[in-house]
């Protein structure tokens, strides 16, 4: 598990052109996708994920679906990203089978980095980074505190929070093996060469 990891969000990502975007971003390099969508319409909710899993899957690329654990059940989706306030992750792992990729953000907290490892998280996400439109409200994280946990990590580590390609190289310096971006793809006017060129810093 390595590369970039691409996250939907609503407040960037336009639905009528979510599939384009992610197919896009796949063609582009990325590694993981997450569909991240905060919406209260189920109806659209659903029709989104379809649509985001298929554009994975056209491009043979893993998707997660963030938070709901259920709705990666029906769709079928290669696992869940689950923050701490999502759920348990080993119902998860019941739920969604010994093969499901399993996501947990740890914030900056070794306590919870722990936590997700006994549990059988497939990764740990840490951040913020850097200040990042999608998470206004996420606590810091110093580069040397990622560079600390990943070293203690017995599995994958990601990073994320306001990554772009002018800082990816100094956060990959640390030894995290993923970076977790939204807006340095999304926000871009060519988010196939944006994901591209972000998949050559690994």
């Amino acid at each position: 598990m390595r590369g970039l990891y691409v996250v939907t969000d609503a407040s960037i990502t336009d639905p009528e052109l979510l599939y384009r975007q992610v197919d896009e971003a796949v063609a582009g390099g990325s590694r993981l996708v997450q569909f991240r969508h905060k919406t209260t319409d189920a109806g659209l909710y659903l029709a989104l994920a379809e649509a985001v899993l298929e554009a994975c899957r056209r491009n043979f690329t893993p998707c997660l679906i963030n938070d709901q654990v259920s709705i990666a059940k029906v769709l079928a989706a290669d696992g869940a990203h689950l923050g701490q306030r999502d759920g348990s992750l080993l119902d998860a792992r019941q739920s969604l089978g010994p093969h499901a990729v399993l996501g947990r953000t740890c914030h900056g907290s070794q306590e919870f980095m722990d936590q997700a490892v006994a549990d059988g998280a497939s990764y740990c996400a840490f951040g913020r980074l850097f200040d990042s439109d999608t998470k206004p409200q996420a606590s810091g994280l110093s580069l040397h505190q990622l560079k600390v946990l990943v070293s203690q990590c017995a599995i994958p580590t990601v990073a994320i929070g306001g990554i772009t390609l002018d800082n990816g190289r100094q956060i990959l310096d640390t030894g995290v093996a993923m970076l977790a971006v939204s807006g340095a793809v999304f926000r871009s006017k060519e988010i196939g060469e944006a994901a591209r060129r972000l998949s050559e810093l690994f």
